[in-house]
């Protein structure tokens, strides 16, 4: 009843908010949804749980209004010609979103289009087909890492992510510098535009690139930070089983992820035979008995280290009905793990199963979830395209 004033306002905010989330979808704009890790710490910093963030219909409301707001301070100066720094994010480059392509018909996905002509609509397809389908939100994230970053400029360029023609950042004039020089532009331009057009033209184009650099190395630590604090809180678990998804394949192993977005390396010299990586489809394959592991797949892992100083988690690998095999083929023998870079991790790992022998007891009160319904994630970075 306190606020019951205002609640026909809001809901024609709602209203408004889903107005604007349709009109920037025809337009051709791509929503990487992605989850994110919410870590929770106490009082000393502690990490003592880790949750998905969810996020609610206010959060995406105000974000609506923030785009519309940062497009429409953008349109306006580019109109009137003053020098002006901009949001861009350009066109992905034809070599990453070829092989991106590639690697999404593996999951019998096909995208209209070639990589030189593909169209956003086309990805607003291809996004709308995985959706909910095992490894989705791996491929919508490798989708994501083939797009190029965004960054300022004084030129605008328009904002391929958002499919905007027009794009800065003017709304959180109090924690990013772009924003503040936006708000200072707009005062200082006022009735004598004309007049302050040089100052700005000569100061932009190294504040866009020194911002940009900048942003990336905040980013980066913030990474490395929550890297750290994952490792930290998942020491309590080591020696414990978990069911996690293969989130990624790579020549030396794999990444399992957990379904609070814990991500741990299996490193191939661990697995029981060798196993040869596949480039093209990006597998592992036993040499002896063709199991298979590929991104999206349902994988059965033992905590086995987790490093808080350096924010590394290892995991080994454990027999399960999740397991695949496949006819090996010739192909598949190629990348064959040699035994001196064997013997060299066995010995990385000995040296840090002795380090976390005495790891305190577990507390099953906050134990990662094991459930069999998670879904492969990475730190969401709405920075890149946003």
């Amino acid at each position: 009843s306190e606020y019951e004033s205002i609640v026909p306002s809001v809901q024609h905010m709602v209203t408004l908010h889903h107005i604007l989330e349709t009109m920037r979808t025809r337009r051709g704009a791509l929503n990487f949804d992605t989850s994110e890790a919410k870590i929770m710490v106490n009082d000393k910093g502690m990490p003592v749980d880790i949750v998905i963030r969810n996020r609610g219909i206010a959060e995406r409301m105000i974000e609506s209004f923030m785009l519309a707001a940062n497009e429409t301070v953008a349109e306006h100066y580019a109109r009137l010609k003053l020098p002006f720094i901009y949001r861009i994010h350009e066109e992905p480059k034809a070599e990453k979103l070829q092989k991106f392509i590639d690697y999404a018909s593996i999951f019998g996905v096909h995208i209209q289009g070639t990589a030189t002509k593909i169209t956003q609509p086309a990805l607003q397809d291809f996004m709308k087909k995985v959706q909910g389908q095992p490894g989705s939100e791996v491929l919508s994230m490798m989708l994501l890492r083939s797009m190029q970053q965004a960054r300022y400029s004084e030129h605008n360029h328009g904002h391929y992510g958002l499919a905007a023609e027009y794009y800065t950042h003017f709304t959180s004039p109090i924690r990013r510098y772009p924003d503040l020089l936006v708000h200072r532009m707009i005062r200082d331009y006022g009735d004598k535009a004309m007049d302050k057009a040089d100052h700005f033209a000569n100061l932009i184009p190294e504040i866009a690139t020194q911002t940009s650099s900048l942003e990336r190395r905040a980013i980066d630590a913030e990474r490395i930070v929550e890297a750290m604090k994952k490792a930290e809180y998942m020491e309590e678990y080591i020696g414990e089983e978990f069911e996690g998804v293969v989130a990624s394949v790579v020549k030396f192993g794999m990444f399992v992820e957990l379904p609070n977005t814990i991500e741990g390396l299996v490193h191939v010299t661990t697995l029981p035979e060798y196993y040869h990586f596949n480039e093209r489809t990006l597998t592992l394959q036993g040499e002896k008995s063709g199991k298979v592991f590929r991104v999206g797949q349902q994988i059965k892992v033992k905590l086995i280290r987790s490093d808080k100083e350096t924010g590394d988690i290892d995991f080994d690998y454990l027999p399960s009905d999740f397991d695949i095999v496949e006819k090996v083929s010739k192909s598949s023998r190629e990348g064959r793990p040699n035994r001196s870079s064997k013997r060299e991790h066995q010995h990385r790992i000995s040296d840090r199963d002795n380090k976390n022998k005495n790891t305190s007891k577990k507390k099953a009160s906050r134990k990662p979830q094991r459930n069999s319904d998670s879904k492969s994630h990475h730190h969401k970075d709405d920075r890149t395209t946003g």
